[in-house]
């Protein structure tokens, strides 16, 4: 099975280890994509470093250096998150960590990997793929710096990073589902890089989180939206923890059933993911 989770605006403040060495990443046919994205980004942000460090002169102008400007609207980041563009501008040379660890935000929160038995901890590395702007995709155990790039992004010389990953994703996913049922828990913006087609497609179950509520008209079920992230790393939690190894599609949904969690199944057409609800009652 192949989890595809998105990741988070919130990580870790520095990395702990080794610089970032792009050639042990994991999925190598994307690393020259991945290049071509890391030195538009440095190149963009390193370009507002000298502005950044002169915030005065900004400042009486009314707003940022050209610069600065120009990053901070490219990465769709307001001007009090400059910092930001200093760190980027550092990446090649930056301490990493591991992406499990590096990601806190909601989701990972929820899925508290650090506290996973060892087992459960086995299959997240082989199963778990998260979802980059900067990097396309990455494993739980690949060393990375912190990084701002979401995929909103327009780099120079590389565009919206939505449709480059969309050019550059299918082949290393498509490799990294294998036989195997895809688990795909990417948020709209990052599932919009690639959509499996045809058997793979499926193969493949995607996730809308709904909550259930009572009310004097009777039960009303509404899509929820920073609980969704929490719901869904509390999902691939229990099934890490149950040690499920679905084979198919049929297999997955019933897993999900099998922790507990009540599933609706949406009609599909052939060849598209197969689309179900998660309904819960407690966010």
């Amino acid at each position: 099975m192949l989890i595809l989770l998105p990741p988070s605006e919130g990580k870790a403040d520095a990395g702990t280890g080794r610089r970032l060495d792009l050639t042990r990443l994991s999925l190598p046919e994307l690393t020259d994509a991945r290049a071509r994205v890391l030195a538009a980004l440095v190149q963009l942000c390193g370009g507002a470093g000298p502005a950044a460090a002169t915030g005065a002169a900004a400042a009486s102008a009314g707003g940022a250096a050209p610069d600065e400007a120009a990053a901070l609207e490219a990465l769709g980041l307001t001007p009090g998150l400059a910092g930001e563009l200093r760190r980027n501008a550092r990446l090649e040379r930056a301490a990493t960590a591991e992406a499990g660890r590096l990601y806190t935000g909601v989701l990972y929160e929820a899925l508290d990997l650090a506290t996973l038995p060892a087992a459960a901890q086995r299959a997240a590395r082989r199963s778990v793929l998260i979802s980059s702007g900067l990097w396309g995709a990455v494993r739980l155990t690949d060393r990375i710096p912190p990084y701002r790039c979401p995929i909103g992004a327009r780099l120079p010389g590389v565009g919206a990073l939505s449709a480059y990953w969309r050019r550059e994703l299918g082949p290393a996913l498509e490799a990294a589902a294998g036989r195997g049922p895809v688990l795909d828990l990417r948020s709209g913006a990052y599932a919009a890089t690639w959509t499996p087609r045809g058997e793979l497609a499926e193969r493949t179950v995607t996730v809308r989180v709904l909550h259930e509520r009572d009310t004097p008209s009777g039960p009303v079920r509404s899509v929820v939206s920073h609980f969704n992230k929490a719901t869904k790393g509390r999902l691939v939690r229990d099934l890490l923890t149950a040690g499920a190894r679905p084979r198919t599609a049929d297999g997955l949904v019933a897993a999900l059933r099998e922790a507990k969690y009540t599933v609706l199944e949406q009609p599909v057409a052939a060849g598209r993911p197969r689309a179900v609800d998660v309904v819960v009652t407690q966010l």
